[in-house]
């Protein structure tokens, strides 16, 4: 808790006893304790205001579903391309590589050149 361990935190106690004094000690430790109480009040209430709202218990919720690290890009992409659902619909079905060779090829393009000399058209419009 708050990077103290507990040598640590029995040394606060002590310095606290003596800057607190004997006197006011018992005050403190019944405030200790209420605030404690109402923290805790405040918790189940949230619990269930969120178990009203929302309809399900914060205790079977599975978070390990939800956590952030196991959404890393890489993995999903490698995942993704290593999954292997290339199976034909029947036994008799056509293999994708087949699919590809039917794909009809895009016509070449044809590059007009001027005539040496001439200059290139302008158009005012296109600027």
């Amino acid at each position: 808790m708050f990077g103290i361990n507990g040598p640590e935190f029995l040394i606060l106690l002590i310095i606290g006893v003596i800057v607190i004094g004997p006197s006011r000690l018992p005050e403190y430790t019944r405030k200790l304790a209420n605030l404690v109480k109402e923290l805790r009040r405040m918790a189940s209430g949230a619990r269930e205001q969120i178990k009203e709202e929302v309809g399900i218990d914060i205790d079977e919720v599975d978070w390990k579903k939800y956590d952030p690290r196991q959404y890393d890009p890489r993995r999903i992409i490698k995942e993704a391309l290593l999954d292997d659902d290339t199976k034909p619909v029947s036994a008799g079905a056509p293999v994708a590589a087949v699919a590809v060779e039917t794909v009809p090829k895009a016509p070449k393009r044809v590059i007009e050149r001027l005539p040496v000399g001439d200059k290139a058209p302008f158009d005012s419009e296109a600027t």
